[in-house]
C-alpha cells in the first residue's frame, strides 16, 4: 500500500527537456520553423505523431537525422513523445502568399474539397476533416503547412521514400497526382489561413473512402469503401 501510494504521488515526468532535440529542428515547443522545412508537430494528433517516430525508426520514412536519434527509442517513449506534443495548443504563423495564379489555387481548392471522380480520387477532407484539422487520434490537419514541405511529401509518397503500413492510402492517393496537382494543392493548402481554434476532430462524419493502414483500427477500416 505505501510502495502504491508513493508511486501514486510520483510528479509527472517533463518532457520538455527530454524533447530538445526535437525542437532544435522544428522550432520551439514543435511551431515549425520559418521556412517551413522542418513542419510543425506541436497539437498534431498523438496517434499521428506515434506513427511517424516509429515510420522514421523503422525505416518506412527515409531521414537518417530521425532515424539516428531514434534507433535505440521503445515504443513507449515514442508515444511519450507524442502525447506530449499533441498536447501542445499554440498559435499558428500566418500563411505566406503563394506567387501562382488564380487558376492554380483554383485547381488546388477543387482538389482538397471536392476530389476527382473521374480519377477515383477522394477529396483531402473526406479523411482529413472539414475544416482540415484532422481527425483524432491518427490523421494529421493539412494546413499551417508550407508549400515546399506539402509538395516534398506528396512527392515522397509517389516515389516511395515515404510509407506507411499496408494498405498505404497516401501512397496510393499520391500516385493518381500530376504534378500540377501536386503543385496546386501545396499551393492552396499553404495560402489558407489557420483559424484560432483549429483542433483535429473526434471522429469521422462518414466511412474513409480507401482503406488506410496507418489507422490502426480495424473498426474505422470496416467501413471504408474500396477505391478500384
Amino acid at each position: 500500500m505505501l510502495l502504491a501510494a508513493s508511486v501514486a504521488a510520483a510528479p509527472a515526468v517533463d518532457m520538455a527537456p527530454r524533447v530538445q532535440a526535437c525542437t532544435a529542428c522544428h522550432g520551439k515547443q514543435g511551431r515549425a520553423t520559418p521556412d517551413g522545412y522542418f513542419p510543425r508537430i506541436a497539437g498534431k494528433p498523438a496517434g499521428y505523431l506515434h506513427n511517424q517516430l516509429l515510420n522514421f525508426r523503422d525505416g518506412r520514412r527515409s531521414y537518417p537525422q530521425m532515424a539516428y536519434l531514434l534507433q535505440h527509442l521503445t515504443d513507449d517513449y515514442l508515444q511519450e513523445m507524442a502525447d506530449y506534443f499533441a498536447r501542445l495548443d499554440l498559435p499558428y504563423a500566418p500563411p505566406v502568399a503563394a506567387a501562382v495564379s488564380a487558376a492554380t489555387l483554383a485547381q488546388g481548392e477543387r482538389l482538397v474539397l471536392w476530389g476527382d471522380a473521374s480519377r477515383q480520387l477522394p477529396a483531402c477532407v473526406q479523411c482529413h476533416g472539414d475544416a482540415l484539422a484532422g481527425v483524432a487520434p491518427f490523421i494529421p490537419g493539412l494546413l499551417g503547412l508550407s508549400r515546399d514541405y506539402v509538395s516534398a511529401q506528396l512527392g515522397a509518397w509517389q516515389t516511395g521514400l515515404r510509407r506507411a503500413h499496408a494498405p498505404d492510402c497516401m501512397a496510393r492517393i499520391a500516385g493518381k497526382l500530376t504534378a500540377d496537382d501536386v503543385s496546386s494543392i501545396a499551393a492552396w493548402l499553404s495560402s489558407r489561413p489557420v483559424p484560432s481554434r483549429f483542433t483535429p476532430a473526434p471522429a469521422f462524419k462518414a466511412p474513409l473512402p480507401i482503406p488506410c493502414g496507418g489507422m490502426g483500427s480495424p473498426a474505422l477500416q470496416a467501413g471504408a469503401e474500396q477505391v478500384q
